[in-house]
């Protein structure tokens, strides 16, 4: 009952934080669930399907202002990579790969805090290719695709409002069809499902609260705190990869 107390938790404030930035739930959410599943197929299966609920939410609301000409080609080419990418994560060994989650969030933290506002990218067709294939293999074998279309979804749009859109539609999209890529290959298990219920409830108190923080709190300070849990979570999980 423990684990399912802190998928609860870890649900809750990846939920909020995603309400209030546009993205993040993969990325905090995926720093405890390897170590909450049996299996690492599990816990991406969990934060997959924990994420959709997430930005379906969200994303429901804000449908009219979705821009689907800026949103289609990288979509597509996320969904062909991505697909490979969930058949490879199943023949991979977990602890080998919460070390490269490790390593891959110490990146993320690292390049959200002192290098993503040094970079200009311009959404032409061969970026969001490019984008699109990084967070196929990023949401295939971490379940967290967010950051590389994030980068060119900031870029394309043209107002907050297209912005917070284009990236929940990007992620209901996304998490759907991997949800049942995940399920076709045996990883969405009873012990998923179970923790998935517990999750869902945490998530829409999450969205609730992120909602009125996002009115009160500059978006900053908020982003700045949790590339520093990420950091710390991913520098975590490399050490106990070795362990």
């Amino acid at each position: 009952m423990s684990i399912y107390i802190i998928v609860a938790l870890v649900a809750f404030i990846a939920s909020l934080t995603q309400r209030v930035s546009g993205f993040g739930f993969g990325m905090l959410f995926m720093t405890a669930a390897p170590f909450l599943m049996p299996t690492y197929p599990e816990a991406t299966t969990l934060s997959g399907a924990l994420a959709l609920v997430c930005a379906l939410v969200t994303g429901v609301q804000m449908v009219r202002f979705v821009p689907w000409k800026k949103l289609l080609p990288i979509l597509c080419t996320f969904l062909v990579v991505s697909f490979v990418s969930i058949r490879f994560v199943g023949r991979i060994d977990g602890k080998m790969m919460r070390g490269v989650l490790g390593a891959v969030l110490l990146f993320l933290s690292f390049y959200f805090s002192f290098i993503r506002s040094k970079i200009s990218m311009k959404p032409t067709m061969k970026v969001q290719v490019g984008m699109g294939t990084v967070s196929g293999v990023m949401g295939g074998l971490f379940a967290m695709q967010g950051p590389p279309a994030v980068i060119y979804f900031i870029s394309c749009a043209d107002n907050k409002e297209e912005y917070m859109a284009i990236t929940q539609w990007y992620f209901i999209i996304s998490n759907s069809f991997m949800t049942v890529s995940r399920a076709a290959s045996g990883f969405f298990t009873p012990t998923v499902g179970k923790a998935w219920l517990f999750g869902v409830a945490a998530v829409i108190l999450g969205l609730m609260v992120g909602k009125r923080i996002y009115s009160r709190m500059p978006i900053e300070i908020i982003r700045k705190v949790v590339y520093v849990i990420i950091g710390v979570s991913g520098l975590l999980a490399i050490i106990l990869s070795l362990r």
